[in-house]
């Protein structure tokens, strides 16, 4: 988004910027232009072209609210220096409110999911239901299928929140694991390193 667009308020390609603002305030997820394309009834062009002017309006420094491009999508987030205030109001509690049995949890589905509680309780050792409640009520993990083994249990992955709250652009940027077998405290060890990184 490097080229200005100077476009006087009757602009066509104002209203469809107008129409995407709205869109990305209301979303729970990060939108693709794709999508943005399909709710807005626009093409996909067009609309790349507006998000450029969305993201003129809201640049850093002019406003408390930035638009960038986040696990796959394009969503609205704190500017830098307001993005303290904001981490004390909502995604730091996220991240520092977890148990240490609760960051177990995520950091074995961020790391090896989609899985299963059984899975999950495999590698912890102990039974999982409790953590991976507190995770769904939190938003950080959801359901994602079922095994095709007897039972079906349901399988769980990272949320696109899960990705704002530890700062990352995707999964792919989770410190790798070496060796996939490291027991919970070690996987739980690199999802932590993730946290204090980002908080530092």
């Amino acid at each position: 988004m490097d080229r200005p667009l100077r476009l006087i308020p009757t602009d066509p390609l104002d209203k469809l910027a107008r129409t995407l603002e709205a869109l990305l305030v209301v979303a729970s997820a990060p939108l693709s232009a794709e999508e943005l394309a399909a709710a807005s009834e626009d093409d996909t062009e067009r609309v790349e072209d507006a998000l450029r002017l969305v993201a003129e309006r809201f640049a850093d420094g002019r406003s408390g609210i930035v638009l960038e491009h986040v696990a796959g999508g394009w969503a609205f987030r704190a500017g830098r220096e307001e993005a303290a205030a904001c981490a004390r109001l909502f995604e730091r509690p996220a991240q520092r409110n977890l148990s240490p049995a609760a960051l177990e949890t995520l950091a074995i589905v961020a790391y090896l999911g989609p899985c299963s509680r059984p899975d999950i309780a495999r590698i912890r050792g102990v039974a999982a239901e409790s953590a991976v409640a507190n995770l769904l009520e939190r938003g950080l993990i959801n359901e994602a299928g079922r095994d095709n083994g007897a039972g079906g249990a349901v399988r769980y992955r990272t949320t696109p929140l899960f990705e704002r709250v530890f700062g990352l652009e995707s999964l792919s940027e989770l410190p790798r694991l070496d060796d996939v077998g490291a027991d919970a405290a070690e996987i739980r060890d690199r999802l932590h390193a993730v946290a204090e990184k980002r908080s530092a």
